[in-house]
């Protein structure tokens, strides 16, 4: 079971230095050095300073509010705790996760079990390392190439989800473990400065009949709409 929040930051550092020309036709060379002092004083002043298109969220909701209960009665149909297991975050305004999981047991026809997980990553524009949403477009990329790089992963799909934030990508494929096999779904979705990756996987456990992958897909996707819906709404906005 793939659960992906990594960040990405590149440190880029730039400096200007003006260059002046002094040309004088009297006065002693202690004047020139001084107006030469005085200008290139001024230059440095008057350079304006490295700037960046600010971030358009400022903040993020509770990971474990992120699906309605009817999303989650979907999704997991017999959940151990609606409200989820929140992970531990140093800023919440920036990163939060939370997991969730089922077992619905069918007696002799065995368990289905489904696992979800989400996880928020937002960026705050900086001088020295760019803007938010560049920021953001970075760390989206970096995590489809990780689940695209998902260990043990067979019949591996890349699909386009359209309509969740400003780009969105489903990564779905195959697994075995403990014998048994595990049908994936990661969807990362980013709006502006925030990013947004889902992991939803299934298995048929002790005899039952393995999940269609098709079905989960349509389920993250719905999920991942939904998840951008509440990580943009008015509130969240600068």
């Amino acid at each position: 079971m793939h659960r992906s929040a990594k960040r990405l930051a590149s440190l880029l550092t730039c400096a200007a230095v003006p260059v002046l020309l002094v040309a004088g036709c009297s006065g002693s060379d202690s004047d020139s050095a001084g107006a030469a002092s005085s200008s290139a004083s001024s230059s440095s002043s008057s350079a304006p300073s490295p700037t960046v298109a600010p971030a358009k969220y400022k903040t993020l909701p509770n990971p474990c509010t992120a699906f309605s209960k009817d999303t989650l009665e979907k999704m997991l149909p017999k959940v151990k705790d609606a409200s989820g297991d929140q992970g531990k975050s140093t800023d919440n305004a920036a990163h939060g996760t939370c997991s969730w999981n089922s077992s619905d047991e069918k007696g002799v026809d065995g368990t289905q079990f489904r696992w979800l997980d989400i996880g928020y990553q937002r960026y705050d524009s900086d001088p020295g390392v760019g803007s938010a949403e560049k920021r953001a477009t970075d760390f989206y990329t970096k995590q489809i190439a990780d689940a695209k790089a998902s260990k043990g992963a067979k019949k591996l799909a890349e699909v386009k989800t359209a309509g969740t934030g400003d780009e969105a990508t489903a990564i779905t494929y195959d697994v075995k473990k403990e014998g048994n096999d595990f049908k994936n779904t990661t969807i990362v979705a980013r709006a502006s400065n925030i990013v947004v990756t889902i992991n939803y996987n299934g298995a048929g456990l002790a005899g039952a009949d393995t999940p269609k992958g098709a079905d989960l897909l349509k389920q993250a996707q719905a999920a991942a709409k939904e998840a951008v819906a509440a990580a943009t709404n008015p509130k969240t906005k600068s």
